[in-house]
Order: C-alpha cells, then sequence, then structure tokens
C-alpha cells in the first residue's frame, strides 16, 4: 500500500512571490519551444530547474540551485506541511466550470511489481533518463506527478476546502486554468491524509517518465548504501494526489503523427488499410474529431489536406494476436497499434515505444496543419479514454502504449519544490510522521 508524509517544501520567498505567475512553468514534457525560450529569459524562473538549458550562462543546474539557495531565491518552510492544490478549468467548447481538488505530498517510490503504485503507459527510455540525470545532479523533485486514489465518502475534502480559504498563491497559467495552493500544518489532520491513502494503491496517472526516474535513483543509491534503511530522502518522490471517484477528471484524446516512413504510399496504404476497416471519406476534415467520437474502434485519419473516417470490421478484431487479456484487446488504442500502425504501416509492436516514425499531438487542429503543410505523412486521430479503462488497464498488470493519456489541466512547475537530500528532506523529530 502506499506510504506518503508532509514535506518541507523549498518555495520562492516573499517578493519574488508577489510575480509567481512569472516564475512558473509547463511541465518538461509540455513545454514548447518558443515557450522556453522567452521563460528562459527569466533567470529565476523554474524551467533552469526543470529543463535546464544547454550551455547555459548561469552554470550547471546543481549550480543554479546552490546558488538560488544561498541567495534565498527560495527558501526552506519550516514546518512538516500537506500543500493543498485546486485547479479550476474549463473545457474548451463548454462553460461548464470543473474544480480538480487535490494535495501534494512526498510519496514513497516502490518499483512497479510491489503493486503500491499502478501504472497504466509505457515509458520511453531517453526521456526517464532526462528526468534521472535531472534528480541525479539536484536531488530535488522540481514538480509533482499525478496520482490518482479512491474515496468515495470524499471524507478528506473539507479539510481541504478549509486550508482554501487561506490560500499560499493564486494564479492563472499558460493552459487558462486557475492554479491555487494552500497549506495544512495540523498534525491531526495530516495524519488523516496518510492513513487513508495508506490503506490502498495509487493509480499514477500522469508523470511516468518522472516518476521512474524516482524509482531509479532510489534503486541505484539504495545499491551504494550498505546502510540503507528505506526511510532516506531518496525513497520518496513528490506527487499531487486526486481523488479518482470525483467528476472533476478529464482525460483528453492524444493523436498519433506518422511521419519519416519510406516508400510511403498513400494509395497502397488505403487498399491495405480497407482490408481490416470500412473507409469513408469526409468532405469537411474538421468534423473528423467529432464524427468518430463514441463508435467503437473508430479512428480518423489526415493524410495530405484529405480527411478519412475508418472503423475496424468486427469480424476481424479476432486477428489481433497480441498476448494481451480481452479487457486490454478490447481498447480503440490497442486495435489502433495493432491493426493501423503494425499491420498497414508496417512499424512492428516492439518498435512502437521508441519508434522516431510515430510522435504525439493533443491538438487536432496542429495535426492538420501538419499533414497539409507535410510537416507529417499522417495523423491517427483518436478518441478520448475513460477512467474506467485506465483503471482496467493498470488492474491487469498490463500497460497502454506511451502517452495514451492526457489527464487534463496539467500541473504547473514553480509553486514549490521537494528536496530528497537527507539534511534538507528530514522533518522536525515528531514520531506521528
Amino acid at each position: 500500500m502506499a506510504v506518503i508524509k508532509p514535506l518541507r517544501a523549498w518555495r520562492y520567498n516573499t517578493k519574488l512571490a508577489e510575480s509567481i505567475e512569472e516564475l512558473t512553468s509547463p511541465l518538461f514534457d509540455v513545454v514548447s519551444d518558443k515557450q522556453r525560450k522567452t521563460l528562459y529569459d527569466n533567470p529565476y524562473n523554474s524551467i533552469h530547474l526543470s529543463v535546464p538549458k544547454p550551455n547555459n550562462g548561469n552554470g550547471p543546474v546543481e549550480e543554479i540551485l546552490s546558488n538560488w539557495k544561498r541567495d534565498g531565491i527560495i527558501l526552506q518552510d519550516e514546518l512538516p506541511t500537506i500543500y493543498v492544490y485546486y485547479q479550476h478549468f474549463t473545457l474548451p467548447g463548454s462553460t461548464k466550470s470543473y474544480i480538480r481538488k487535490g494535495f501534494i505530498c512526498n510519496i514513497k517510490a516502490t518499483h512497479w511489481d510491489d503493486e503500491d503504485i499502478l501504472r497504466h503507459e509505457n515509458t520511453m527510455p531517453h526521456s526517464v533518463d532526462d528526468r534521472l540525470e535531472v534528480l541525479e545532479k539536484t536531488q530535488l523533485n522540481v514538480s509533482p506527478t499525478h496520482g490518482l486514489y479512491f474515496d468515495k465518502e470524499f471524507s478528506l475534502e473539507k479539510y481541504m476546502d478549509e486550508s482554501m480559504l487561506h490560500p499560499i498563491y493564486e494564479t492563472e497559467d499558460y493552459q487558462g486554468v486557475k492554479d491555487v495552493l494552500s497549506a495544512i500544518h495540523d498534525r491531526e489532520v495530516i495524519q488523516k491524509f496518510i492513513a487513508l491513502i495508506g490503506q490502498q494503491k495509487v493509480v499514477l496517472a500522469d508523470g511516468h517518465h518522472r516518476y521512474e526516474g524516482s524509482m531509479f535513483y532510489k534503486q541505484n543509491r539504495k545499491a551504494s548504501n550498505p546502510n540503507h534503511t528505506g526511510d532516506e530522502g531518496y525513497n520518496y518522490h513528490l506527487m499531487y494526489l486526486t481523488n479518482g471517484e470525483a467528476d472533476d477528471l478529464r482525460i483528453l484524446p492524444t493523436h498519433r503523427l506518422i511521419s519519416g516512413l519510406e516508400h510511403f504510399d498513400k494509395s497502397k496504404f488505403l487498399n491495405k488499410i480497407s482490408e481490416c476497416f470500412t473507409i469513408k471519406e469526409i468532405d469537411n476534415p474538421n468534423d473528423l474529431n467529432e464524427i468518430i467520437l463514441g463508435k467503437k474502434w473508430a479512428f480518423g485519419l489526415l493524410i495530405g489536406d484529405e480527411a478519412i473516417k475508418v472503423r475496424l470490421k468486427p469480424e476481424v478484431h479476432a486477428q489481433l494476436n497480441w498476448n494481451f487479456p480481452d479487457e486490454i484487446k478490447e481498447l480503440d488504442l490497442t486495435v489502433m497499434h495493432y491493426f493501423i500502425i503494425e499491420n498497414c504501416l508496417g512499424i512492428p509492436g516492439k518498435e512502437h515505444r521508441n519508434s522516431r516514425n510515430i510522435t504525439f499531438e493533443r491538438n487536432f487542429a496542429n495535426c492538420m496543419t501538419k499533414t497539409i503543410q507535410g510537416e507529417a505523412q499522417m495523423a491517427i486521430i483518436t478518441q478520448d479514454i475513460g477512467m474506467s479503462e485506465v483503471k482496467k488497464v493498470c488492474y491487469s498488470g498490463y500497460t497502454l502504449p506511451q502517452k495514451s493519456t492526457y489527464f487534463y489541466p496539467k500541473v504547473i512547475c514553480g509553486y514549490l519544490f521537494s528536496s530528497i537530500k537527507e539534511d534538507e528532506f528530514k522533518l522536525p523529530v515528531d514520531i506521528s510522521f
């Protein structure tokens, strides 16, 4: 079962925090090149820790962090704290408002095989290595990953709501989301959080690469420490936990862009795909993502300026011979990767994880632009995946292909940082923690 602890976070000093919105940044895997260039101009923006600039004139990331601590740019909170984090948002095309309620804490980074924390996606090794390198150099969790606990009684929300009466920060981020942070210091209340999470397994929603980086870092440190106890700072990871029973969980689709395939021929591809799918040309490409909505095993294809709806023929599904349980074989994403990407495009399934021919794009309009302009040979338009499907995958012991889910909104970086350096990680002597 999952083990959590409060933490004494490092946060920007009071003066700088007056302009906290100028110090926050998108997560490492969603920040665009244009955003990076702008954020790097601020010498104290969190981007310098989360995505260190190559050949940075300010020195390597470990030197930047040391200077920030020395100069009081960031200061460590005195009290063990559970940090409450609310995100207020709407979805495109809707006026309905949502509030995703959760809290940030340290959580023990155990191996996937221990099943204290359950994953649903594969990772890409180069991204894990990147996150591991930052952690090794800084011994700092620079942004929280996103995990799900399940509490039908919503027993923690009243404490979080009360904490929100006295926010520390309140900003609007790059997504148009209002982010609000507050703090809980009460020992008895914190114990309620620890006890509830300690009764269950946590489902990792977002941040598989960062979590896996922490997991490998722990394994490396443990192997080199003959006096390992399991309580050292390197055993822990920073996580934002939200209630999976709430109605504020939104998972947006992530489309696939195909590029760089040698000898790609549109006519031959369409002939091949017609063996397994029914095909229908769509007059208006802008309608494609809505036309496939709610239809099982239906996908959109953007090739050049053409839009095509394809739907797997039901009798063909039995040909899916990957060694997965039936509930995984039934998923749209499995069908897409097996029948379209492997069978029709010729990219073997074992290569999907690392293939340079497959990239990911959440924005439908960007998919259209890239295919029309020839930056991609094709876009495969997918539907969103439901929370029930994510849970099925987690509890099956299998995983989805990487970038299969996009939990919205993303958390931001810069509100707080969590050190795993032993002298900074330790809490004041208190047997309750």
